[in-house]
């Protein structure tokens, strides 16, 4: 793939992309995403040669142990890597998020003479990708957004790993683009004049998204290996190598070889990226005169900075409420002093509460919007709040029940590989959701999402301790959020919101006992049970200690001696989660789960009859107790 697509990206990288390689943050620079990641030596290439810190020795390391060029891109080992790709759709879908978030800061912050954002998304992107599911939910999406500065390189060389695409993908891709609303050009992809033509057309077309066609030949140069998928994922041999210089006219003696006209005409994206960073520079130091409110703003955004200021003056929950209702409440608050802060549901927004209030609709006509209607398009608005976070200045934000998290989950995974605060908000997070039933009833979902390293799961036992999962979420720099609450209305039994809160430990004693003969650790919905029956395990006279433990995550990071005063291990203890016990041993020697699908019944019934209630925790608690 990187001998097919050099020449469009050649015309891409000299002729258009906005960039500074000795700043690959500069703010206002154009992102670039390879979404074809297996082509990895593309973008690294183009990296060393561009200037950036991308050495020949990293070259020469190319998918070895600790290099920064590694098998696929990575956005936290390699400068000037937007995100990491390699999962087939990802790049693209993500690149939705980058566009949004782009148009969005345009229009909250640009006034008239001080274009201050103004910068495109390109994409590189493969057959593969256009294939997966992701890739078709999120250009919907884009083309019904009429995201005008996002513009795809299509790499069509007809050929994935089994051999020719006709084997599996026989429809009219540019037809199907075109019914999405995007704009559609066709392209000799060797032809660097053709497709910086294209690039042109693209950047001039404001209301849709460009999909450039660009007709390539994979192994381009080599006599036996080209349109062919055998040199899709293998080494061409060191004589077909050889050969390949020959078809070329390259020095057949030379390797790592870069002919110094090259070198310097490439290198001259230094000088170039400085210079359009200085005049930015420059450009904010008049808006700033001019408009010094929004600068102030716009530079806290670009800082990463989050206020939390509205969500501390949260007045006092007085009565049972539903976590989601109190996420409701958070993502008000926090909306109302972070700008930064966009996203949506899919169709969900009433039942996740994820409104931003006052913040309007995201659409063509109001690109100011913060609240974006993503549709039934689970897997790409999670994409999308990938590259909404990002893209910096910005903060996703994404929300469905709970039990399609399966639907979102590899980009929660990469948002916790690439170190990102994406925030994802799920909701109806057990049984206790009702009648909808085990197809909607999460059971697994929890074990699956903590078992994701670098991946905040946080379980609210009450509003108090939904809103420190927002505090954590909206101030979070190197991983994501997922917070899970309740259909159902939940007691407060934390202690009011504060900076101070013990949930910001992500485990801590709720209702202490002296000399506890007991533990019963529990998140969520199941801490009010675990609270009532500690009550009347205390009536029988065997003390009983409740700890409430929303983010494992989060309590990994304590000291050990702090998890020890917690949770020592000299005390029997019992865990209560109506999810599957997988995982709870590392807490707990004994468990109240479910290690079964759920039912269709009123919420209450269901918890009932599978074992939630006050009789059986109390009853497995004295089982425990006795064994001990």
């Amino acid at each position: 793939m990187p001998m097919g697509c050099a020449p469009m990206a050649h015309a891409l990288w000299s002729r258009h992309l906005k960039h500074n390689p000795k700043n690959p943050k500069w703010f206002d620079r154009d992102r670039f995403i390879l979404s074809a990641g297996h082509g990895s030596m593309l973008i690294y290439s183009l990296l060393h040669l561009t200037g950036y810190d991308v050495t020949m020795e990293d070259i020469h390391q190319f998918r070895q142990w600790g290099s920064r060029t590694p098998g696929h891109p990575e956005n936290t080992h390699t400068p000037g890597v937007e995100m990491a790709t390699g999962p087939l759709g990802q790049g693209i879908s993500t690149s939705i998020g980058f566009a949004i978030a782009e148009s969005y800061l345009a229009a909250r912050y640009n006034r008239p003479g001080h274009n201050i954002i103004d910068h495109f998304t390109y994409v590189i992107c493969s057959d593969g990708d256009l294939m997966e599911g992701v890739a078709q939910e999120a250009c919907s999406l884009a083309g019904h957004l009429g995201l005008g500065k996002l513009i795809c390189l299509y790499d069509d060389n007809s050929i994935t790993i089994d051999g020719n695409t006709s084997l599996s993908f026989t429809e009219d891709t540019s037809k199907k683009f075109e019914a999405m609303n995007w704009q559609v050009l066709h392209v000799d992809g060797l032809d660097i004049d053709q497709v910086s033509s294209a690039i042109d057309a693209a950047k001039s077309e404001s209301s849709k998204p460009t999909l450039i066609v660009a007709k390539t030949i994979i192994g381009f140069g080599s006599p036996n290996k080209a349109n062919s998928e055998k040199s899709h994922g293998s080494p061409l041999g060191a004589e077909e190598v050889v050969l390949t210089k020959r078809a070329l006219g390259l020095p057949e003696d030379k390797t790592f070889w870069i002919p110094k006209e090259v070198s310097e005409q490439m290198l001259g994206a230094v000088e170039t990226g400085v210079a359009a960073e200085t005049a930015w520079t420059e450009a904010m130091k008049a808006y700033s005169a001019s408009f010094p409110a929004e600068h102030a703003e716009l530079s806290k955004l670009i800082s990463g900075e989050a206020s939390l200021e509205s969500l501390l003056a949260t007045p006092e929950f007085d009565k049972p409420v539903a976590t989601r209702g109190a996420n409701g409440v958070a993502v008000a608050a926090v909306g109302n002093d972070f700008a930064g802060l966009i996203g949506g549901s899919a169709d969900l927004t009433n039942n996740v509460m994820t409104e931003i209030k006052g913040g309007g609709w995201y659409s063509p006509q109001n690109r100011a919007g913060r609240n974006i209607a993503f549709g039934i398009r689970e897997h790409a608005m999670a994409a999308a709040a990938n590259g909404i976070t990002l893209h910096g200045g910005t903060r996703g934000m994404a929300g469905t029940f709970f039990v399609f998290s399966d639907y979102c989950r590899p980009s929660v995974r990469l948002a916790a590989l690439m170190h990102i605060p994406t925030i994802f908000c799920f909701s109806h997070d057990s049984i206790g959701l009702g009648e909808d039933g085990p197809t909607h009833q999460p059971v697994e979902h929890l074990a699956a999402c903590r078992a994701i390293p670098n991946c905040n799961v946080f379980r609210p036992a009450d509003a108090n301790e939904t809103l420190v999962a927002w505090a954590i979420a909206a101030t979070a720099k190197d991983f994501p959020s997922l917070i899970v609450t309740s259909r159902q209305n939940l007691e407060i039994h934390s202690p009011k919101f504060a900076m101070d809160h013990p949930a910001f430990k992500g485990g801590y004693v709720l209702k202490s006992a002296e000399n506890p003969k007991l533990i019963i650790v529990a998140t969520g919905s199941e801490v009010m049970l675990a609270m009532q029956a500690a009550s009347s395990l205390e009536a029988e006279g065997i003390a009983t200690r409740v700890v409430s433990l929303p983010s494992w995550f989060l309590f990994e990071r304590q000291s050990d001696s702090y998890k020890s005063s917690v949770l020592p291990k000299s005390i029997p203890t019992l865990s209560v989660e109506a999810g599957t016990t997988m995982g709870w041993a590392k807490y707990a020697s004994a468990h109240v789960g479910l290690d079964r699908f759920g039912a269709s019944a009123p919420g209450p019934v269901a918890m009932d009859k599978l074992g939630f209630n006050v009789e059986n925790v109390v009853a497995e608690a004295k089982k425990l107790f006795s064994s001990n």
